[in-house]
């Protein structure tokens, strides 16, 4: 990755951290030099690189776990206010943003559209009986990955998993309880505040998968 790539990838994630949205064209042209073209193509380079992804526009429209429209999930810190990527990028803020020992993640089930809440630490999972339901698994995840995070949902239980799926038409996905949810949030977004962050190749991330107890289902084998 190039210093100028680097240095956006870092004001995407840091800007994020901070406002809970990302930086305008304007800021990232200055992170740049000064150069809007610089700006632009270092930003289609960390989405060819699967660092960040961008609208038609060529606008930063996630850098996971951030997102900059809603996607089902609100995420409050102290003074700052995220929308969350999808269940998995919630659970993951207290982990990331630096500061920030504990969130209030909020959503609606899918199913039945009760609301729900949760205070989301490093510590510890939540209580609660509730189950995350990711539709698409992690080894299609980003051949369109705005439809794979607005399909990783958290519902009241498995029933109305089931009444969700009677209604669109989808197969199963991978359910699984809150505190498998936390656990996979816990350490997979580890240092992408850092200079010189790698993306965990697919091999490392089916380990990492395995690691937290998630089965082969979950990769999609």
């Amino acid at each position: 990755m190039s210093e100028v790539d680097e240095d956006i990838r870092l004001a995407v994630y840091r800007t994020f951290a901070a406002r809970g949205i990302p930086p305008t064209p304007a800021e990232l042209a200055q992170v740049a030099g000064g150069s809007s073209a610089r700006a632009k193509h270092a930003l289609r380079r960390l989405a060819d690189a699967h660092h960040v992804v961008l609208d038609v526009c060529d606008h930063v429209l996630m850098a996971h776990p951030f997102s900059a429209v809603p996607m089902g999930f609100s995420v409050m810190g102290a003074s700052t206010l995220w929308w969350g990527g999808c269940a998995w990028d919630s659970f993951a803020l207290p982990h990331v943003v630096p500061d920030e020992p504990e969130v209030l993640v909020a959503t609606r089930c899918p199913g039945c559209d009760e609301p729900h809440a949760w205070v989301v630490g490093k510590d510890a999972p939540p209580a609660g009986s509730q189950v995350a339901h990711f539709l698409v698994p992690m080894s299609k995840a980003w051949d369109d990955v705005v439809h794979t995070c607005g399909n990783q949902r958290i519902f009241c239980g498995r029933s109305c998993v089931d009444d969700w799926l009677g209604a669109s038409g989808n197969a199963e996905g991978y359910v699984m309880d809150l505190e498998t949810l936390w656990r996979l949030a816990s350490g997979w977004y580890e240092g992408r505040f850092e200079p010189g962050y790698q993306r965990r190749e697919p091999a490392k991330a089916a380990e990492y998968f395995a690691s937290v107890g998630l089965r082969g289902e979950f990769w999609g084998v």
